[in-house]
């Protein structure tokens, strides 16, 4: 079975169910499952967002009959050979990585050598020391960064249950905590990094709590239940994003 071992996110890791990839068959057909999958997803949408990016190098397996999946192993992906083939077939991959959690050297050169952006999460970049990677300061261009991910909390609930050490790390690299609210001043800062891409929750523009969490990460119910009606995408939220987004080098250029 398929999952990830104890992380941020689970003291007992996550364990999905789901059987892993039999990737001897998907070789011996040069991947052409998944030419197919990339080509009916490029169909729908403008960039592809691989969710486990770290799979492709190694995977978390789990004997069947586990409760939990903390008694697992790493098994190396044929990776390197599958995003080859991709490439050859259909050119330039607009993927990107989702490198969050044990993150390796290999996994690293494999997101790199196909020039993939990663992705970097201002939630994260608090609570140690100036060598976090998910400080704005230590970004690369090539990377996507966001408030907050589909598994994190809201930013104003992030906020709310932050420590005390985090909170005065944010404070003092912003310089002050703004009146618009803690979700603004992660906002800002997410559109003035260098990060080519920055990508924002709705329920972070919408200031919103606890309460709008959209997944909790080992959790197999009670998820993606949170919806917004169309009268909160006001006009002031509107002017509010477009001004930030020109400000920031992030509109369009004439």
């Amino acid at each position: 079975m398929a999952g990830v071992p104890p992380d941020y996110f689970s003291a007992t890791g996550q364990l999905w169910g789901n059987p892993v990839y039999n990737w001897k068959a998907l070789q011996k057909q040069d991947f052409k499952w998944w030419i197919q999958r990339f080509e009916a997803m490029l169909d729908y949408v403008d960039i592809i967002r691989i969710d486990h990016f770290r799979g492709f190098e190694a995977y978390w397996a789990v004997e069947k009959g586990e409760e939990t999946a903390e008694n697992g192993e790493w098994v190396t992906a044929p990776g390197d050979e599958l995003f080859a083939t991709i490439r050859q077939k259909l050119g330039k991959l607009p993927v990107l990585a989702e490198d969050l959690g044990v993150i390796t050297p290999e996994v690293e050169a494999l997101r790199d050598k196909y020039e993939f952006p990663g992705m970097k999460v201002l939630q994260f970049a608090f609570g140690s020391d100036p060598g976090n990677p998910f400080l704005p300061f230590n970004y690369q261009r090539n990377a996507v960064v966001y408030t907050g991910t589909h598994d994190n909390d809201t930013t104003v609930g992030w906020w709310n249950s932050a420590n005390d050490w985090e909170k005065r790390n944010l404070w003092m690299y912003l310089g002050c905590i703004s009146n618009d609210g803690i979700h603004w001043d992660l906002i800002r800062l997410a559109f003035s990094a260098i990060a080519n891409q920055a990508i924002i929750p709705l329920q972070d523009i919408f200031g919103l709590g606890n309460e709008a969490r959209m997944n909790f990460p080992g959790k197999p119910e009670g998820n993606w239940e949170w919806r917004y009606h169309s009268e909160m995408l006001t006009q002031d939220l509107s002017t509010k994003l477009r001004d930030l987004t020109i400000l920031y080098g992030r509109a369009p250029q004439k």
